[in-house]
């Protein structure tokens, strides 16, 4: 086995997996925040449609969603996306429903009596929520945060169903080739130490917003 070639192939499709990571989160953590807030009003032509997105995201499996925005939008819209634009999109509206209700859950924890005392010294809605309440929301949210960062992590390999060589498709190239499991092993401690990152993390934001305890 050829093990240059190997470690080359599977840094280059580790460069695609990270891709997909980052841009999910670039885009779903601000759209997450944005359906907590349509979930939590009172509004119901804002809310039922937020809740039916949500229950989709979530109760539809992200393979599914990923054949959707790449097979089925031409036929129904006329919209052929790329491959990776198409696992961007599906990856960013899956995770910012579950980011939503972690939001959601983080911001209702926030005693009511905390609003109050705000508006009674005089802050806006919008400087409680960024300059009071967010903050506390961000410590309560770290440990469901970290949960669906590692989650995403290992769901980039979902991307290969729609031909993108990703990590695991790399990985899975080379096992049928060669007849070797050793690109398994190499594919595991990849995953390890992206994972690793992501703990570390969390670890020192957690440290960080120690204060708020």
């Amino acid at each position: 086995m050829n093990y240059q070639a190997l470690l080359t192939q599977m840094l280059e499709a580790t460069l695609m997996s990270l891709r997909i990571f980052f841009v999910t989160l670039i885009f779903s953590l601000p759209l997450g925040l944005l359906v907590a807030k349509g979930r939590m009003t009172k509004v119901r032509v804002v809310n039922l449609p937020v809740r039916l997105y949500i229950l989709l995201m979530r109760g539809t499996p992200l393979m599914l969603q990923l054949l959707f925005f790449f097979y089925a939008l031409k036929p129904l819209f006329g919209i052929q996306l790329d491959r990776v634009l198409a696992a961007e999109v599906a990856f960013v509206l899956n995770y910012a429903a579950y980011f939503a209700e972690i939001f959601r859950g983080g911001i209702e924890g926030i005693p009511r009596g905390q609003h109050e005392a705000a508006r009674v010294l005089g802050f806006t809605r919008g400087q409680t929520f960024f300059r009071i309440i967010l903050p506390q929301v961000v410590k309560h949210i770290i440990p469901p945060m970290g949960n669906e960062f590692i989650t995403l992590v290992k769901d980039t390999s979902l991307a290969q169903v729609i031909g993108i060589v990703e990590l695991l498709k790399v990985t899975s190239n080379w096992v049928s080739s060669a007849v070797n499991m050793t690109p398994l092993v190499i594919a595991g401690a990849f995953y390890l130490v992206m994972n690793g990152v992501v703990t570390r993390f969390f670890t020192m934001a957690e440290n960080r917003l120690d204060y708020y305890h």
